[in-house]
């Protein structure tokens, strides 16, 4: 797609203006994130795009106008703070508006944001920052004990911006910092538009660094409008949905199905500052939500939930998912009488599938859309037959395939080895074609020959009516065999609940095989988490090893 110079108001992939002459006279391309705002502020100034709920007052509104006058604020900002084209700068927050101020400010200069997950702490969070090179930090004052533990660590940052939100009081010394309270407040004054390639960088977003250190994928500003508005299609949202999420603004599936699809389409969203599984329903009532956005780990908590009479009395039509569990699937869309529309795709953009409601079998995350070409190979690189896993390998059908891995050209390369797209996700294809995900390289549980799906364990311990939350892991056999594993059920209680190992360890007798029971039950206070809600097994064995006294024994319960 070409840059500015060819004007995409008369591309009929885009909406146009009511006011073309305007965009054309201002010499503005509406792929850029910060030109379609100052568009839509012309156009449609007062219509209120991003509604931030707050379940303890009022809620934040924010129309066309805002988002346009915001993002030059902080642009502004950024100028005064030394922040020049090219630059990196991180911000670090829960969903506010601001997250999405410094997403356009980055559109009107050029230089690059850094999202960072606000959970993230210690040597992975200096990690984000050295590695991204950022000079500026952005965060808000709850979370200043976090970056004032590595500060040592960061000496790049020569400027850091920070604002108390209600009910977040500080956990640092805020006078000596930037306000962010003041950019907000600043005239409005437009800052120049300082590029005009939409293949320059917007956004680095950094990998769950599961198995090492996480790597920044580097997004350009041309995948904002490519998402928003030409893959949104692909989730069937209308124009008088209303969508929602709570998941981070700072990983690729709330800017993907949510923000991007919003103002791209002029489609009315609704975000919580973090995701709550006990509000869901409650919000998507008060909001008129008619679509929201979930991920696997996410589905299997808000399943957990203890059932209401009302949970099928709410405006939700459909839900996009990714990593629906299989196992509760039928389940959940009875309950709540919605519809399930799964997908896939990986933060590298390792190919798109997705499954639309009501078509393919139950469990599979669909088939690759016209664009791509996706592969179940073996380590050879041969094709699987239906019923076999193996690695998920994607590429484009025209073009080339490519990963941009910030500052690591070596991993960059390896990434995309033959033209494909190496996901690291094991999935097999039925005899139709329809793919199923089974699990990530090196994450596959086998026991005593069998290989358990996690999902069918976590259903039935997530029955019980003591249990909020529960991941099933695997630890190496205690019977040395390789390649096995032993299974512990990491597993959260509702508040006021004691542990009661012996009624858990009969419930999975009773709803599983003999060979899907797990060996163990670790109680947490909380499950760790990668930003896409997923497990993370290495801090969970962690916990296995350095909690004994919250491990209970199927042995000791044998009957």
């Amino acid at each position: 797609m070409a840059p500015e110079s060819r004007n995409t108001l008369s591309n009929p992939m885009f909406e146009k203006t009511r006011n073309v002459s305007f965009a054309l006279r201002r010499k503005l391309n509406v792929c850029f994130l910060s030109h379609l705002f100052e568009v839509r502020a012309h156009t449609r100034p007062d219509f209120p795009v991003l509604t931030f709920e707050n379940p303890s007052g009022p809620d934040t509104v924010q129309t066309f106008r805002d988002l346009h006058e915001n993002s030059h604020r902080f642009a502004q900002a950024l100028v005064n703070a030394g922040i020049e084209k090219g630059d990196t700068y991180a911000a670090i927050m829960y969903n506010y508006p601001e997250m999405v101020h410094l997403i356009g400010a980055a559109s009107i200069l050029g230089a690059v944001i850094v999202p960072i997950d606000p959970r993230t702490k210690g040597d992975k969070l200096a990690h984000q920052i050295r590695n991204s090179k950022s000079k500026a930090v952005f965060i808000t004052a709850d979370l200043l004990e976090n970056m004032e533990a590595v500060r040592d660590k960061i000496p790049g940052v020569e400027r850091v911006f920070t604002i108390e939100k209600p009910g977040n009081p500080a956990t640092g010394d805020v006078s000596k910092l930037s306000s962010i309270q003041e950019v907000l407040e600043a005239p409005f004054r437009p800052v120049d538009y300082r590029v005009s390639d939409l293949n320059h960088p917007l956004q680095i977003i950094y990998t769950s660094g599961t198995t090492g250190d996480p790597k920044g994928v580097v997004f350009e500003n041309l995948r904002m409008p490519v998402v928003g508005y030409l893959f949104s299609r692909y989730w069937n949202y209308r124009k008088d949905d209303i969508l929602y999420t709570g998941l981070s603004l700072t990983h690729g599936n709330a800017l993907g199905c949510t923000l991007t699809p919003a103002v791209y389409r002029c489609i009315r969203a609704v975000f919580s500052a973090k995701f709550t599984k006990s509000r869901l329903w409650d919000i998507t009532r008060k909001h008129g939500v008619t679509s929201f956005s979930m991920l696997g780990g996410v589905a299997a908590g808000i399943y957990n939930e203890p059932p209401k009479p009302n949970d099928a009395d709410n405006p939700v039509r459909h839900i996009v998912s990714a990593g629906m569990p299989r196992a509760i699937w039928a389940d959940f869309e009875k309950r709540f009488d919605v519809k399930i529309l799964e997908w896939y795709s990986t933060l590298e953009g390792g190919g798109f599938a997705r499954k639309p409601p009501g078509k393919g079998p139950v469990g599979s995350f669909g088939k690759p859309v016209w664009m791509f070409k996706m592969r179940v190979v073996d380590e050879n690189d041969k094709p699987c037959p239906p019923g076999v896993p193996g690695e998920v390998i994607a590429s484009f059908r025209s073009g080339s395939t490519v990963v941009n891995y910030f500052d690591n050209p070596e991993a960059s390369k390896k990434k995309t080895r033959g033209g494909w797209n190496r996901t690291g996700d094991i999935a097999h294809v039925d005899e139709n074609g329809w793919f199923f995900f089974d699990y990530r390289v090196g994450g596959g549980l086998r026991r005593a020959g069998d290989f358990i799906q996690p999902d069918t364990v976590e259903k039935v311990i997530g029955d019980h009516p003591d249990v909020s939350e529960v991941a099933v892991f695997g630890i190496p056999a205690a019977s040395g065999a390789p390649g096995e594993s032993d299974l512990v059920a990491g597993i959260v209680l509702f508040p006021g609940k004691e542990p009661d190992s012996a009624s858990i360890f009969e419930c999975c007798r009773k709803g599983l095989e003999a060979n899907s029971v797990p060996s163990y039950l670790l109680f947490l206070d909380e499950i760790p988490k990668t930003i896409s809600e997923k497990p993370q097994e290495r801090f969970l064995r962690e916990a296995f090893e350095s909690h004994p006294e919250r491990i209970h024994k199927l042995e000791d319960h044998k009957t």
